[in-house]
């Protein structure tokens, strides 16, 4: 006996793994859901299209709060793109597995729609169980993490509607507390993420906080995921934890699958494209005392570098960050103990470099760049002094150095930081980019760039990490600017000169 299924034809013995979130997370219904998802791809058919996805970051709440933004992601890929995988990552929601739970026992998995296969030979190469060498055993087969496990399973309905025919798929489940284990899992991965695979992570993103302070958060986790800097997510998330929300139970469902994605992505040439965000309280004007945010990225991979009139080719390694961080905190620690600042020799073949993009956009800005920089204490999440040097006309470790005991003893708004509460106190560092005149506020983009006004003798500046803190739109990040900073009123950036850069923060 055969079964006709959406991906050809099944032998009665396949093994099938039934959908257990049916009349759940969507309809049971095979009609109405195909008309349900057709309708919600039908409202981003004219979204851009991008070349080259290499993963996506979907949401996997109910459709009725999600759906919207979920499709915003399937419909960034091409319609004539084609995958011979696709790699299916998403958190474990009932099981604590200290590790990566493969599907290796079926052979296809349900929906209402038909079946989808899972590349069981690919799954079994990861877990070891098809009899080669051993492997780590951060890879494994545990059923219960994925028996009533909806994450992944609510991505196949897109898929089946989306593509002509889904690729067979690699269900993987990541649950562990040990960054050491989530660096391995992503190494086994890396390997895979290339043009014939797809990654999907699943994923929402603050649980049950206000709206109000869901938009807060979830620009913060947002901005963070859209850096690639996986180092950057994870202090994000801390410091989202830190802050005191109320009712704030995460920043992020599937923040171990993100970090496995974003250290994959290390040493990659990748961009991470924002698509869509909206919370629960968006739909339908519901509940606003508490909601789950939702966010849409896609990733691109080998995309050409922009020109030096686009962005400065401004780039930090890991060294590099390091070495300003101790900087910061020497400062601080030797003012508290009386002693002048004392500068570090630097590296000579850091210093040899350029500060600016060269011609042949090969060159990087350094340590011993000429450049601004602000540096923000926080004590418990609280701000406890932030000051900075906006001109390019210091070296970087300099102005890190004399910001840091500028921010530690000189903010007007705080006193001082004392020895006993140093070792509470974490430092925020914002390396700026070169600044860049704009005509029109069509050039300024929120939450990837700061704006700095001028007008006559007056000037005034918002770091682009500000609107992670309000919810504006970028006429009013802007406009507060010019009246609470510039004090040139709200409308006086109107006829003002106005500059874009961005910030580097670690």
């Amino acid at each position: 006996m055969m079964m006709n299924t959406c991906n050809g034809n099944v032998a009665k013995e396949a093994t099938i793994r039934p959908a257990t979130q049916a009349n759940r997370f969507y309809t049971g219904d095979a009609r109405e859901l195909s008309e349900e998802v057709d309708s919600l791809l039908a409202l981003h058919a004219k979204d851009k299209k991008y070349e080259h996805v290499a993963a996506l970051i979907v949401p996997h709440a109910g459709y009725y709060f999600s759906g919207n933004v979920a499709v915003a992601a399937y419909q960034s890929i091409p319609n004539d793109e084609v995958y011979k995988r696709i790699f299916l990552l998403g958190p474990s929601h009932h099981e604590w597995l200290d590790g990566a739970s493969v599907n290796t026992e079926f052979d296809y998995y349900s929906t209402p729609l038909g079946n989808v296969k899972v590349d069981v030979e690919t799954a079994r190469l990861l877990t070891n169980t098809d009899g080669t060498d051993k492997t780590d055993s951060v890879f494994f087969y545990s059923p219960k993490a994925h028996d009533r496990e909806h994450c992944l399973e609510v991505q196949l309905p897109f898929l089946q509607r989306r593509f002509k025919e889904v690729p067979p798929i690699v269900p993987i489940i990541i649950s562990t507390n040990d960054f050491r284990k989530l660096k391995r899992i992503a190494e086994v991965l890396k390997p895979y993420l290339t043009e014939e695979n797809l990654f999907i992570v699943s994923s929402d993103f603050s649980h049950y906080p206000t709206y109000e302070d869901a938009c807060k958060v979830d620009a913060r986790t947002g901005k963070a995921v859209e850096s690639g800097d996986v180092e950057q997510f994870i202090a994000v998330l801390e410091k989202n934890a830190r802050s005191g929300i109320r009712n704030l139970a995460t920043s992020a469902c599937g923040e171990l699958a993100i970090a496995t994605l974003m250290l994959m992505m290390q040493d990659g040439d990748y961009e991470v494209k924002h698509l869509l965000y909206q919370n629960s309280g968006d739909i339908d004007d519901h509940d606003h005392s508490r909601v789950v945010g939702y966010h849409a990225f896609a990733i691109i991979r080998s995309l050409p570098l922009p020109s030096s009139k686009e962005k400065g080719d401004f780039r930090l390694t890991d060294e590099e960050k390091k070495m300003l961080k101790e900087i910061a905190l020497t400062s601080i620690k030797d003012s508290l103990d009386g002693k002048r600042i004392a500068l570090p020799t630097l590296n000579p073949q850091l210093s040899a470099r350029a500060c600016s993009l060269s011609q042949s956009e090969a060159t990087e800005r350094t340590l011993n760049s000429k450049c601004g920089a602000f540096v923000s204490l926080h004590k418990q999440g609280r701000l406890r002094g932030c000051i900075g040097h906006f001109g390019e006309d210091v070296p970087l470790h300099e102005i890190v150095a004399e910001m840091a005991r500028a921010a530690a003893f000189e903010d007007p708004r705080f006193m001082p930081v004392t020895k006993d509460e140093l070792k509470d106190i974490d430092i925020e560092i914002s390396v700026l980019t070169p600044m860049r005149r704009i005509q029109s506020l069509d050039e300024f983009q929120l939450h990837k760039h700061g704006i700095y006004i001028k007008k006559g003798y007056r000037s005034g500046t918002f770091l682009p990490q500000v609107a992670d803190e309000v919810n504006w739109t970028k006429e009013e990040f802007v406009s507060h600017c010019a009246q609470d900073k510039v004090g040139i009123g709200w409308d006086g950036w109107k006829d003002a000169e106005l500059y874009v850069y961005e910030a580097i923060v670690f």
